[in-house]
């Protein structure tokens, strides 16, 4: 999504979502009382307490302005509930949820309200031997750092900057593999190393912030395709805190959060926001338990968004990424041809036209002649439904490949100028014979002029900045192993630009680790040959075809 509004006006809609945001919050704070709660309903409770006065730190925090209005109101309905003896206790009782507490101090503690009592049980929880020891993966140990931190608690754990290392964030993920709790584990991971945008965080040995921020926009084009807001605002935040001001990615996703915001400022949470058993509640209860982290991380965006303090910074050049093909397309192609020749031509043609494809695209035509002139001798006379049967793509590719090779097929000719006749007697094509049509053009057989006559086609990634719909069929691909569709979608985002996305690539990389040693694609999961070699066949055409459409759409080939 480009951004067209003044920066002024954008400003303020942005604000108006955070104020419509917290004004929710607001009105519905004396839902944070685990005092009045069911005994079930307690520790959840207790959560969005903590989250709730997080926000209110942060705004005391991030805006040199006095907290007034829904902030304020906020922070008295905290304030009282964390000085009974009932809340500030627990710490003592129940040491593994001490984050669950001492978050609440740190709040209040950015907020100018200092509690000493409230501070002295989490010291003597914390140097207590257990508490801040047990085993903790590692962004819930940042997690423990950041809040010690905040809440000015002396320690002697290792410090944040060597916890880095060793989380998923560091490890630079396929996006497509990620599941929602691990792209949790990545905003969190930078909201506490960045400390929300107060510090800039010594990056592990060869990692940059550039690759951090091209996973974040990655990431958020995914979440806002599945429409989860509340992962879309994390990641948001996270763009802040890195000193991000200039991002599509960003742009959209503020576009994205506006549109879902209801009229009174909440933002729902996806689906199993909260435990199932917390559904028996009644319809308040539950409208506010399925909407409040949501609309708490949204009214965030808007503070670190307007945030004077926040540390900004030049957009920082992001990684390439290109996955090298040259060395998996070989073994492909070689291995297509082998198993091409074998087949029925029905079969195999459609194989070794992948093949040529596959070659041409590393420029070793040689690899794929032998099959491609054998196929031509062997359907000189072929009857016309053969090419119909197999269509343009397959036909007209495998034109172009003899072309190029020297070779022709009689009976193929036969039927493409045919065809070729038939379309030069339109008035109008057919969007869908526009592929088609532009291989008759390029073999010579139609006047280029030919293709003022197609209208414009209009697809989804036309329709908009990023290709929302080709991220969800990428993810659900990979998930159910379907290499075909992987391979389709890939060839149509290299088709139309975004062959070096940072999902795309991600995509070919998921997809070039499923070729086996043999040169085939794919891991049927199955012991019979016959079914075996039907699918990584079929796998096979799909993926060459796929790779070499990425590898002749980068403006740059990699050494491989």
């Amino acid at each position: 999504m480009v951004e067209t509004e003044e920066p002024g006006v954008r400003s303020s809609r942005r604000r108006a979502v955070e104020d419509q945001a917290v004004a929710w919050l607001a009105a519905r704070r004396d839902l944070l009382d685990p005092r009045h709660a069911k005994p079930d309903y307690v520790l959840f409770i207790r959560k969005a307490l903590i989250e709730t006065a997080f926000l209110v730190g942060l705004r005391a925090r991030l805006d040199d302005a006095p907290l007034d209005g829904d902030y304020a109101a906020i922070l008295e309905q905290v304030a009282d509930i964390a000085s009974q003896p009932s809340y500030r206790e627990m710490i003592a009782r129940d040491e593994q949820a001490l984050l669950l507490y001492a978050g609440t101090y740190a709040a209040l503690r950015l907020c100018g309200r200092e509690d000493t009592e409230f501070r002295r049980i989490i010291q003597q929880a914390v140097d207590g031997g257990y508490a801040a020891s047990f085993e903790r993966v590692p962004y819930r140990q940042l997690d423990l750092l950041h809040t010690l931190y905040l809440c000015g608690i002396e320690h002697d754990l290792p410090p944040m900057d060597t916890v880095l290392p060793f989380t998923l964030l560091r490890q630079n993920p396929n996006v497509l593999k990620l599941a929602d709790r691990d792209i949790y584990a990545i905003t969190h991971t930078l909201f506490y190393a960045t400390d929300f945008g107060q510090r800039k965080p010594v990056w592990p040995c060869g990692y940059s912030p550039g690759r951090a921020v091209e996973l974040l926009e990655a990431l958020l084009v995914l979440c806002e395709a599945r429409g989860n807001a509340d992962l879309v605002g994390e990641l948001l935040c996270c763009l802040y805190c890195l000193g991000i001001t200039d991002s599509e990615a960003a742009d959209g996703a503020w576009a994205f959060l506006e549109a879902v915001q209801e009229d009174n400022g909440r933002v729902n949470g996806p689906e199993g926001i909260i435990h199932p058993g917390l559904n028996n509640g009644n319809a308040d209860f539950r409208h506010w338990a399925e909407g409040y982290h949501t609309t708490i991380v949204t009214a965030l965006a808007g503070l670190l968004a307007r945030s004077p303090r926040r540390l900004t910074g030049p957009r920082p050049n992001l990684p390439a990424t290109d996955v090298p093909l040259g060395a998996p397309l070989r073994r492909a192609v070689v291995w297509l041809c082998d198993h091409s020749m074998m087949q029925d031509p029905r079969v195999g043609l459609a194989g070794v036209t992948a093949a040529a494809i596959g070659a041409a695209a590393i420029q070793q035509p040689h690899l794929a002649r032998p099959a491609l002139e054998h196929y031509a001798v062997h359907l000189a006379d072929a009857d016309p439904g053969l090419w119909q049967e197999q269509g343009m793509e397959v036909a007209g590719e495998f034109a172009l490949a003899l072309r190029a090779s020297g070779a022709s097929c009689p009976s193929l000719e036969r039927f493409l100028k045919t065809t070729a006749d038939v379309v030069g007697s339109l008035d109008r094509i057919p969007a869908d014979l526009a592929d088609g049509v532009h291989r008759l053009v390029s073999l010579g057989l139609l006047p280029p002029s030919t293709t003022a006559a197609i209208p414009r086609r209009s697809t989804p990634y036309e329709q908009r900045a990023y290709p929302l719909q080709a991220t969800v069929s990428l993810r659900e691909a990979s998930d159910t192993y379907h290499l075909g569709q992987l391979s389709g979608t890939i060839r149509t985002l290299a088709q139309t630009g975004w062959g070096q996305h940072r999902i795309t690539q991600d995509a070919i990389a998921f997809l070039t680790a499923q070729q086996t040693t043999t040169g085939a694609f794919g891991y049927p999961a199955s012991d019979d040959p016959t079914t075996r070699q039907q699918a990584q066949y079929s796998w096979t055409r799909s993926a060459v075809t796929a790779l070499a459409t990425a590898r002749k759409q980068v403006s740059r080939v990699p050494e491989d």
